[in-house]
């Protein structure tokens, strides 16, 4: 079984920056396009970034120009740095595993570190 493991969630003011981490198998690590997600109580969850395994990023509108994710293969870890952070980005991130590639659909993901914003 998978185990994805997200941290470096917590509390931070408005404009702020904070880095998240998922440590995850290296084979997943390495291979699978990994990305960020999160979610508001109550809503749908939406995609954050995601990075394929040729390190090509894509980024959702709200992330852009703020977020950036990164993986480094030797510690087997996904990060998004978090910039400029706003209220509307307060939400439990999640990260998740696509092995079949970007696209193909989440095969695996952790269970979520909780980023709140204060303002």
């Amino acid at each position: 079984q998978v185990e994805l493991e997200e941290s470096g969630g917590g509390s931070v003011q408005v404009g702020g920056s904070l880095r998240l981490s998922c440590l995850g198998p290296g084979y997943i690590i390495s291979s699978a396009c990994m990305n960020w997600w999160r979610q508001v109580a109550g809503k749908e969850r939406e995609g954050v970034a995601a990075i394929d395994s040729d390190g090509t990023a894509v980024y959702a509108d709200p992330a852009k120009g703020r977020f950036t994710i990164s993986r480094d293969n030797a510690k087997n870890t996904v990060y998004l740095q978090m910039n400029d952070l706003k209220p509307e980005d307060a939400a439990m991130y999640y990260c998740g595993a696509e092995t079949g590639g970007c696209g193909a659909g989440m095969d695996y993901y952790g269970k979520g570190t909780l980023v709140t914003i204060s303002s």
